[in-house]
């Protein structure tokens, strides 16, 4: 006796156009570009919570010119904050000698980051540099002050320079928050 055939289904596990059909349980992503890589690297970081406003904390990091009179990390800023601008900049890590850098705006969004990238030895050693503002309540953010060492040689400077580089950004933290916060309680009073 020949078999009869089944009837088709329609519906259920094993339906073709059903819920758990072979078109719906499928993974493929054709078309869709895959997500996006963050960048790599080696990083070093200080965070710092201050009691200010996003606002209040931009404006000191954005006003370069003033840094001198704040910023132990970075005694002089010179340039404009503008993507592509080229930044003069001296770099003060404790136990190291000041040595002037020149660094290449890359992003920045008003009372939220300022990204810039250094390049040496012809890119061998590439970094970005980072400072981003994350508000956590009306008058208190958090402060991500960092540096990605990326290129063939950055991560193993980055591992080198650690310590010096690290307690760089905390002090650059240290200040920022006395001024940012000095400079809200002024504002409210």
């Amino acid at each position: 006796m020949p078999f009869k055939s089944e009837p088709d289904l329609l519906a259920g596990p094993f339906g073709r156009r059903g819920s758990m059909g072979p078109k719906t349980m499928s993974l493929q992503t054709e078309g869709k570009p895959p997500p996006p890589k963050g960048p790599t690297g080696y990083r070093v970081e200080d965070r710092i919570g201050i009691q200010a406003p996003p606002e209040v904390i931009w404006e000191v990091v954005h006003d370069l010119s003033l840094w001198r009179e704040w910023n132990p990390t970075y005694p002089r800023a010179e340039g404009e904050v503008r993507i592509g601008n080229m930044l003069t900049l001296d770099l003060a890590l404790p136990g190291q000698s000041t040595q002037e850098i020149k660094a290449r705006i890359l992003d920045w969004v008003p009372n939220e980051q300022l990204h810039w990238e250094l390049k040496m030895m012809g890119g061998l050693i590439r970094t970005l540099r980072y400072i981003e503002i994350a508000p956590l309540a009306e008058t208190g953010c958090v402060v991500d002050n960092g540096e990605l060492f990326g290129g063939l040689m950055g991560p193993s400077l980055g591992k080198r320079m650690r310590g010096p580089v690290r307690r760089g950004f905390l002090a650059m933290n240290e200040a920022l928050k006395i001024r940012a916060e000095a400079l809200w309680a002024e504002r409210r009073a």
